[in-house]
């Protein structure tokens, strides 16, 4: 069944600390089926007082965005990274377990080495997927920016190497590689098979315009999602769709109206 979810990271940001403590306001005032919680790296010496705080509240968490350190740490890959990108892989992972949640995004690289090597961030999936299952969690892998390949060549990659790979595709990200369109290209139907969830962004630039980067709500950037959707009805996708557009301004204030539209918009799109 579509659930439409509100990332904490559209609500949570820098310009307001990190504080975790806005989502109990986005509870009273957002139209969402729930949450995707994003993990920050400076949230570790607090993850106990977080999900303290979750549980307390009873928010519905359906999945968890993975602290982006990780994939970070995969693609520099110096001398103590690897090993220390799994020791981070296993926290966020008991935070999952701690809030009974059972899908995890992974960003697999970034950074500033993005896919330069790919190969290392190719070789650690197994490992991270052990652990996963170990875990009871399954764990998608984002279509996100590359600075050598591209997002689709990196997720063809992957499910060449090992096919039982599960995906979760951010429109964002292929528009901004001008990749959306092989989503509706019947040579990416094995991809597009193992997607289990979409982030759903806008974008107003060009290919790999990197100063025109930012997350942006539905209507407010060039990706066509009147054919998006079409799609997803025609394939009969019935699992979960997450809204990232930034909703923090420079001084911390909340702009719930803007993510209450996209909510509105993705419901009336799904009927």
């Amino acid at each position: 069944m579509n659930k439409i979810l509100c990332s904490t990271g559209a609500i949570i940001g820098r310009p307001n600390g990190r504080d975790h403590r806005i989502m109990k306001m986005a509870l009273k005032s957002l139209k969402s089926d729930g949450f995707e919680l994003m993990l920050y790296d400076t949230w570790y010496d607090k993850l106990d007082e977080i999900v303290e705080f979750i549980l307390e509240n009873s928010f519905d968490i359906f999945t968890i965005h993975f602290d982006k350190k990780i994939g970070e740490l995969l693609s520099r890959s110096e001398e103590g990274d690897y090993e220390r990108a799994i020791e981070l892989f296993k926290i966020n992972c008991s935070v999952a377990n701690k809030l009974n949640v059972k899908r995890v995004v992974l960003h697999l690289w970034g950074g500033p080495y993005s896919d330069r090597c790919f190969s290392n961030n190719l070789k650690a999936y197994p490992a991270l997927a052990k652990i996963a299952n170990e875990h009871g969690i399954e764990l998608l892998i984002e279509n996100i920016v590359c600075v050598s390949g591209s997002p689709m060549q990196r997720m063809v990659e992957l499910y060449k190497a090992y096919p039982d790979i599960k995906f979760i595709f951010d429109t964002k990200m292929a528009q901004f590689h001008s990749e959306l369109e092989l989503l509706y290209d019947e040579k990416y139907a094995p991809i597009v098979d193992r997607i289990r969830h979409f982030h759903i962004n806008d974008y107003n630039g060009g290919y790999k315009e990197w100063e025109k980067f930012k997350t942006l709500h539905i209507g407010r950037g060039c990706v066509d999602f009147d054919r998006f959707f079409e799609f997803i009805k025609k394939i009969g996708y019935d699992g979960y769709f997450t809204v990232e557009g930034t909703s923090f301004n420079s001084d911390g204030t909340l702009d719930f109206d803007s993510l209450n539209k996209d909510f509105e918009y993705i419901g009336e799109k799904l009927k």
